[in-house]
């Protein structure tokens, strides 16, 4: 568990630098090339440099072990950091919405300047830098099964979506169209706030011990069954809590079992689950004499 945490905070790290030196050559582009929209670009780049130091403070504090205050663990802060980070790319959706907005309502985009070539080559290597860690981060993210990690991943998407936006919009303003900026803007406004959307979801859904899915249920359901000491299952619950899962089970077996036995019975399924499930962290064991 550790490993996997300081291996996240190693992904992070690293697009934390690639976000630092990209903002930095996109700000250069955006003044050297006249180029607003590629400054704009520059700045939420930045935006990315403060959400990834949020994934790195939230899987810190979730890697801590269980303390008598805290005996269930950590492992929640990493929603709370998927939650500030769903925020922060909501308002960032917002910002480019707003300002898209305000842009075609008061006025054809004469005010825009017309950016030189470096901005137009600047955008086209900031979609492909994006793209490219958000595969990354995404790739890790799956592999650790870390909220937080996921989503940076798509914070790094709502970037690239957003040179695209500069991308089009340089273009469009190079060949008379300046406005084709502010249009590409609202469309890259959804897919932000979508992202946004489903990012806050499924870190409430892990706040409030939310059950795992059936398949999973099913799973565990079967491996309890494989012990030819148990005759039924009274109860099975299942609670994710973080990115970790607790169960409740209670099996049925032979009434005239001894204390012993069924002490042994319940410690084999209690071991085998945890063996068979990675993910789940604890699971409760109780025996019931069979009807």
């Amino acid at each position: 568990m550790r490993e996997a945490k300081i291996t996240a905070n190693k992904v992070a790290a690293i697009t934390m630098l690639g976000n630092t030196l990209l903002s930095a050559l996109k700000f250069l582009a955006g003044i050297m090339a006249h180029s607003n929209a590629m400054i704009s670009d520059a700045i939420h780049s930045a935006s990315d440099v403060f959400s990834t130091i949020v994934v790195i403070i939230g899987i810190k504090f979730a890697s801590k072990k269980s303390d008598k205050g805290h005996p269930y663990g950590h492992e929640r802060f990493e929603c709370v950091a998927a939650i500030l980070l769903s925020m922060l790319l909501f308002m960032t959706g917002i910002g480019i919405g707003g300002e898209a907005l305000r842009t075609i309502l008061h006025g054809n985009g004469k005010h825009l300047q017309v950016p030189g070539m470096f901005a137009l080559i600047m955008a086209m290597v900031s979609i492909v830098s994006k793209e490219g860690m958000y595969w990354y981060t995404r790739h890790h993210a799956r592999k650790l099964d870390s909220a937080a990690l996921m989503a940076d991943a798509w914070h790094h998407r709502s970037d690239a979506l957003s040179s695209i936006g500069a991308l089009v919009g340089i273009g469009g303003a190079r060949l008379g169209f300046p406005l084709m900026d502010s249009i590409a803007s609202l469309v890259i406004f959804l897919f932000i706030v979508k992202a946004a959307f489903d990012i806050f979801k499924d870190a409430m859904d892990k706040m409030v011990d939310h059950s795992c899915d059936e398949e999973t249920e099913r799973r565990i359901y079967e491996c309890i069954l494989q012990n030819k000491n148990v005759t039924g299952i009274d109860l099975l619950q299942t609670r994710i809590f973080g990115n970790r899962i607790y169960a409740d089970v209670e099996i049925q077996m032979d009434a005239s079992c001894t204390l012993k036995e069924a002490h042994d019975v319940t410690k084999t399924v209690h071991d085998k689950i945890e063996q068979s499930f990675p993910k789940i962290k604890h699971v409760t064991v109780r025996a019931n004499p069979a009807p």
